[in-house]
């Protein structure tokens, strides 16, 4: 196995107003999902959001999912989760895409997205990411929808 090279992490941002996030998760792998959320709610937890939670099917349900919860306006921000293993057939490059896709698209268009949906060849490789002591694929998520509702509200603020 190679060397992993260190990563840094920025600091989670500070908020002077509430923040609510909503996790969007594919639970096809359910403990890799229960994982990805409890990274997920840890480190929102630790930044002071409320989240809540919804399922759906599979990968290509989340972007979908998180695009009608974007039209209510009742969040801040989104936290993607799940998990695609690569099989013998094509149809993981067609999942790994356009779910990909679908919430650069949403993020694009305004929304606050983190995307903690893995894309792995290997279940060891998913436990490896997906576990909240280990590389905490789930709470990097959660951290990075948490960035981009500071930036979007930092944006949004008017100039003094």
């Amino acid at each position: 196995m190679a060397d992993t090279p260190e990563h840094s992490t920025l600091p989670l941002p500070r908020f002077d107003a509430p923040v609510r996030l909503l996790i969007v998760c594919a639970p096809y792998y359910r403990r890799i999902a229960d994982q990805l959320i409890a990274g997920a709610r840890a480190v929102a937890a630790e930044a002071g959001a409320e989240v809540d939670l919804v399922e759906v099917p599979g990968a290509l349900e989340i972007p979908p999912a998180l695009g009608l919860a974007a039209r209510s306006g009742r969040y801040d921000g989104f936290v993607a989760l799940g998990c695609v293993v690569r099989g013998e057939t094509t149809h993981y490059d067609t999942v790994c895409n356009d779910s990909s896709r679908g919430l650069m698209e949403l993020s694009l268009a305004g929304h606050a997205v983190g995307n903690g949906i893995l894309t792995v060849e290997t279940m060891a490789q998913a436990e490896v990411r997906a576990d909240p002591e280990g590389q905490n694929k789930g709470g990097g998520a959660a951290a990075a929808a948490l960035h981009l509702v500071a930036l979007t509200r930092r944006f949004e603020a008017p100039l003094a």
